[in-house]
């Protein structure tokens, strides 16, 4: 099974193509990772808030099985 990507996961990965060719400041790595932190709260409101009844799903298993690899 292949690892979906979230958008900033995405971004990431173009960044790192890029450091090799332009160069990517180390302060762009730690922006990458407060934007990965506040996805995550935003998939876990959006679970809660819409498509998952609280109780009913695990949202840290969904954000796991969705966009951890295995």
């Amino acid at each position: 099974m292949s690892k979906k990507q979230t958008a900033v996961e995405w971004l990431e990965s173009e960044f790192i193509k890029l450091e090799s060719t332009t160069g990517v400041h180390g302060i762009m790595y730690d922006l990458i990772e407060q934007a990965k932190e506040m996805e995550k709260e935003q998939i876990n409101k959006a679970c809660y808030d819409g498509y998952y009844q609280e109780g009913m799903y695990d949202v840290r298993q969904y954000y796991n099985e969705t966009f951890k690899a295995k």
